[in-house]
């Protein structure tokens, strides 16, 4: 069984934003999926799909590894 977790992403704007987060986070384990609707300038929701609850810290440093920042919950 799965679970899906969403996100607050700040600071992407573009394509290639939601790429690098989407690289960076299916690196975690367990990650099945990962869905960005992107509000450029904003804040956007990161839905990520995995086999279980994913670690808030991996996530926060996955984040911010891509260049970005995960917003307060």
């Amino acid at each position: 069984m799965s679970t899906t977790t969403t996100y607050s992403v700040s600071g992407m704007t573009c394509g290639h934003c939601t790429a690098a987060v989407t690289e960076e986070l299916s690196k975690l384990a367990g990650v099945q999926e990962v869905q960005i609707d992107l509000v450029a300038g904003g804040t956007s929701a990161v839905r990520v799909t995995s086999e279980s609850a994913l670690d808030d810290a991996a996530v926060r440093e996955a984040v911010d590894e891509a260049g970005y920042e995960l917003a307060a919950s």
